[in-house]
């Protein structure tokens, strides 16, 4: 081959084979992201995700409604929790036990979560130390990964005013930083993003749900229904201050969902840790109700997609 060959042969090269390359390249980096299921070939589809919503002592509700998921057999593979919703998700996702979690929580008052600290209240007047310390001594598995569900805890990072996913690291952390209420609790530290209630940002977190892979999105908004008695002190306004705001943000994620279930917890005050049975039995009624079109939506997945893949 000639000078001149050798170097249209190149020519072509550098205009065809390379390009195509590039292509290829690209085209592998805009493929639609894998499911962020737990490596099990275990898990069948559809993947059926539970969003647990933030709302202080209301979010006892998430019990009931767990409770009547387990009993009718829906099977849940990944929860996604803001807030209180990420705390009672982190113990049940977990023990998968709905009557191990409710016992767990049977005792828990205010006290237990709210650690007053006069000497270093410069970001808030509680800690969150006794947060942490109650998922320590609740919780079995210590790290997110270690968690026998697929779980997520939804956080605001405070510098960036965005979104933060945590799906790795401590479970105590994680949950720490989703219930950080602003102006209460004590932001949280993680790398170099500092963290607070997920509830700014995201209350009802059925997006991140669908972006790990969540075929079935099932939602407990506890959100809706912000009335109140008595106003009485600065932690009720700043509770009922980030309810209201937190309700407005969560209605267009939680109508996202394709089950929405909303217990009929308004008229219990978020500071109540005394009304859990209340809590319980209204999330269990709504979860009782939502059952029928629950069974509907899976088996009309079952319909679109007759061959279930496994992951």
């Amino acid at each position: 081959m000639n000078a001149g060959n050798c170097k249209n042969a190149l020519i072509l090269i550098l205009l065809f084979i390379v390009p195509m390359q590039l292509i290829l390249t690209g085209c592998q980096k805009t493929l639609p992201a894998p499911s962020m299921q737990p490596e099990s070939n275990s898990f069948q589809r559809p993947v059926i995700a539970l969003v647990l919503g933030g709302g202080a002592a209301r979010g006892f509700a998430h019990i009931g409604v767990i409770r009547v998921l387990e009993q009718e057999k829906i099977p849940i593979q990944m929860i996604v929790g803001t807030s209180i919703g990420s705390l009672i998700g982190a113990i049940y996702a977990d023990c998968q036990n709905s009557f191990e979690l409710e016992w767990m929580t049977h005792d828990v008052k205010e006290d237990d979560f709210f650690d007053f600290s006069v000497w270093n209240s410069l970001m808030g007047p509680f800690e969150g130390d006794k947060i942490e310390e109650f998922i320590q001594k609740s919780v079995k598995a210590k790290r997110i990964e270690e968690l026998k569900i697929h779980y997520a805890a939804i956080a605001t990072d405070l510098h960036r005013g965005k979104k933060v996913i945590l799906k790795s690291g401590p479970v105590a952390t994680a949950v720490r930083a989703s219930c950080a209420i602003p102006g209460l609790f004590h932001p949280v530290q993680i790398g170099n993003q500092l963290l607070s209630d997920g509830g700014i940002v995201d209350n009802v977190p059925v997006d991140v749900a669908k972006e790990m892979g969540a075929d079935i999105v099932i939602a407990v908004d506890i959100s809706r229904d912000v009335e109140k008695g008595e106003i009485s002190n600065f932690v009720v306004v700043t509770i009922q201050a980030i309810s209201i705001m937190a309700r407005e943000i969560g209605k267009c994620q939680a109508d996202k969902a394709d089950i929405l279930i909303a217990p009929e917890v308004g008229k219990i005050n978020s500071m109540d840790f005394d009304n859990k049975k209340e809590c319980i039995k209204a999330g269990i009624d709504a979860a009782t109700a939502a059952i029928p079109s629950i069974k509907e939506t899976i088996a009309r997945w079952h319909q679109t997609y007759p061959s279930p893949a496994q992951y």
